[in-house]
């Protein structure tokens, strides 16, 4: 009987013996497979360009990490996307493409087209990193453009003139080349199919403007030569330039 109990004893102390070797090793379970840490998943966010916004899925992310940005330009003419030091390639219309950012700070974050011109028209906004968004759009459209008046270094005149300029794909009209030097307001209409600017380098960059818009806007102009082109990606190189004079 006696020899009976000690066997009992026995076995219970060896049945204790592994469940205490259970609990306190954690790193390996009962089948002595090692157990492993997740980690935190890339926070996919989708983003939209066009004229002249960014629309985001998400405007921000609760904790520091990583985001891939997924761009896709949905507008009528070329667009990029620039954050925290990276940026897309120029994107066609119609094409997308995924650009991964690790934030490792907290903070706002601006982002923005850098296309010339395309963020003046609201290509721009900020992401949020564990903060609060700020409130408003996320990058919305251009507002309405207004006259503007620029004066040129130089001793200018004091004609008054008004110059029309037609834009069509690709090219310039202008009512004259040749302009006394004063105050000269340029009237700009879009004609072609394509959105377009009239940008007087050094001077003033006009708005982008699409089929069938206008736009108005006056300069104070010295005598000398004056090089204009448009600034959408790829329009110079189709013949959107050319040179006016504004004499004494």
């Amino acid at each position: 009987m006696r020899r009976n109990l000690n066997w009992t004893v026995g076995l219970l102390a060896l049945a204790v013996a592994g469940i205490c070797a259970g609990v306190f090793l954690p790193s390996s379970n009962a089948s002595g497979v090692k157990t492993t840490t997740r980690h935190a998943s890339t926070v996919k966010i989708n983003v939209v360009a066009n004229e002249w916004s960014f629309k985001l899925s998400k405007r921000s992310i609760p904790a520091v990490g990583t985001v891939a940005f997924k761009v896709t330009n949905k507008g009528k003419i070329g667009h990029d996307f620039k954050i925290a030091g990276h940026k897309t390639k120029l994107l066609a219309p119609g094409k997308s493409q995924t650009i991964t950012v690790k934030f490792k700070k907290k903070g706002h974050y601006a982002y923005v087209c850098t296309v010339s011109g395309h963020a003046r028209l609201g290509m721009k906004g900020v992401f949020s990193v564990a903060v609060k968004a700020p409130t408003g759009g996320s990058g919305g459209g251009g507002g309405t453009t207004t006259p503007t008046t620029t004066t040129t270094a130089g001793n200018v005149g004091t004609a008054t003139t008004t110059v029309t300029v037609k834009m069509i794909e690709y090219g310039f009209q202008l009512s004259q080349s040749t302009i006394p030097s004063g105050k000269v307001t340029f009237v700009v209409d879009n004609a072609g199919e394509e959105v377009h600017n009239f940008d007087i380098n050094g001077v003033h960059s006009g708005a982008l403007i699409g089929p069938g818009a206008t736009e108005t806007w006056t300069v104070s102009l010295a005598p000398g030569q004056y090089l204009y082109t448009c600034d959408v990606p790829f329009h110079v190189d189709k013949g959107m330039t050319g040179n006016f004079t504004v004499t004494p």
